[in-house]
């Protein structure tokens, strides 16, 4: 699934961009939480004033989902991609909004959360935050068994060790645990060391022969 994301302020705004139909077909507020309002003008002016009380300017942080073309995504299937955002992000608990939009057939998801604490009148520090969105872009694409986009599965022809749709989708079919394998391969080849030609072609063979060899045990 395609990740964008940005924090910014105005967030009064922002809710009216998201209830704006202009060029779609189809706007629906799927969810209001953690605010005192369900309407999303007046949840998002609550954030706003929230805001005023700390530094935070760009308070909050917003994000759209859309599946890669010629792919469709349901609303559960959206709802599980924010949720694993959510959790690797920690935004867990905050207040967050949900729109879903439709053009010409295919649906996509705006999630915005409040970056603020209301308790410490803090705003979360979300570090690195692009690069742990593009960890979850990668699994949603390998969960969902669409065709990786090459800036996604560079990265991980870079590191041995990474799985390839391929391999992920051939250890699902064995019910295997993924976790539980790439510790196995690291085990494996840790003594290898910086011999990197070496290393990524005992990688490969140990990948093929792990999931064999688990899958056979597992029977």
């Amino acid at each position: 699934m395609i990740l964008k994301a940005k924090e910014r302020g105005n967030a009064p705004q922002l809710a009216r961009y998201l209830l704006a139909m202009r060029d779609n077909e189809h706007v629906e507020l799927h969810e209001v939480r953690g605010f005192i309002s369900d309407d999303l003008i007046e949840a998002f002016g609550e954030a706003d004033a929230i805001a005023r009380g700390t530094r935070c300017e760009k308070h909050m942080f917003s994000m759209s989902f859309n599946p890669p073309e010629g792919a469709n995504a349901s609303i559960e299937d959206f709802e599980k991609a924010i949720e694993q955002v959510e959790a690797k992000l920690g935004l867990e608990g905050q207040p967050r909004a949900i729109v879903f939009h439709e053009k010409d057939g295919r649906r996509h998801a705006h999630a915005v959360w409040s970056r603020i604490d209301s308790e410490r009148m803090r705003a979360l520090n979300l570090n690195h935050y692009k690069i742990k969105l593009r960890d979850v872009s990668r699994q949603l694409y390998l969960e969902h068994g669409w065709t990786m986009p090459r800036g996604l599965e560079d990265r991980s022809l870079r590191d041995p060790l990474g799985f390839t749709r391929e391999e992920w989708q051939q250890a699902k079919r064995a019910g295997l645990n993924t976790k539980e394998l790439k510790s196995v391969f690291k085990t494996a080849t840790g003594g290898l060391g910086s011999r990197q030609p070496a290393r990524e072609s005992m990688c490969k063979t140990c990948k093929r022969r792990c999931i064999q060899n688990f899958a056979n045990h597992n029977r």
